[in-house]
């Protein structure tokens, strides 16, 4: 993943989709902006469901060199013919993963708002460390992942950082001097315009 000035826009799948419609979607927004990543995030344990929509997605990131990773999922990747895995237990499996998959995958980690998860998820050989959600949702037991800790790992932390979870256009301009990717899903995807609502975000960049 590039290290460059702008953040680049990482896309987070809406946890259930149609498989008949959503392929279009994610193809409209990738030829209409340019994007580091795609996340398989499908909140269903269905080994089917979950490996028609890698196959179909596939198609879609493969064509236009998109990086296509899944949540958890370590012993689909392969199977599935997917560039990595995110993790979202923090550190605790970076290291058992990494040796499972090898140097060439891509391996993630979601550390909420805890730096000292990030900073061993990095040692343990993450490519990249997720924060957030960058604001209250109302939802787990409410941390936030404020802009103090993304400017204090801009500075301080090699390891690429990607801000995602509960994103407005507010929080994209304060953060967006300090992460590498922004993890933009819902946001998108909730809109009838998915190509505009990136464009109204990617808009805030400064």
């Amino acid at each position: 993943m590039a290290d460059v000035e702008q953040p680049q826009i990482y896309l987070i799948t809406p946890p259930e989709f149609e498989l008949s419609r959503f392929p279009e979607r994610l193809a409209a927004v990738l030829d209409a902006h340019e994007v580091a990543c795609v996340r398989l995030a499908l909140a269903t344990r269905d080994e089917d469901k979950i490996s028609r929509a890698a196959d179909a997605l596939r198609e879609v990131t493969y064509a236009r060199d998109v990086a296509l990773v899944i949540d958890n999922h370590i012993l689909l990747v392969e199977r599935l013919g997917l560039d990595g895995v995110h993790l979202t237990d923090g550190a605790r499996s970076v290291r058992k993963t990494r040796k499972a998959l090898g140097a060439d995958a891509i391996v993630g980690a979601f550390c909420g708002a805890s730096s000292h998860d990030g900073m061993t998820a990095g040692e343990a050989g993450s490519d990249y460390v997720a924060f957030g959600p960058l604001r209250d949702t109302g939802l787990d037991d409410g941390t936030v992942a404020e802009k103090d800790l993304f400017q204090w790992w801009s500075e301080m932390i090699e390891v690429p950082v990607v801000a995602e979870g509960a994103l407005t256009a507010e929080i994209v301009k304060e953060i967006s001097p300090f992460t590498d990717f922004f993890g933009v899903g819902e946001e998108i995807w909730n809109e009838d315009d998915a190509v505009k609502a990136l464009a109204d975000l990617k808009a805030q960049f400064s």
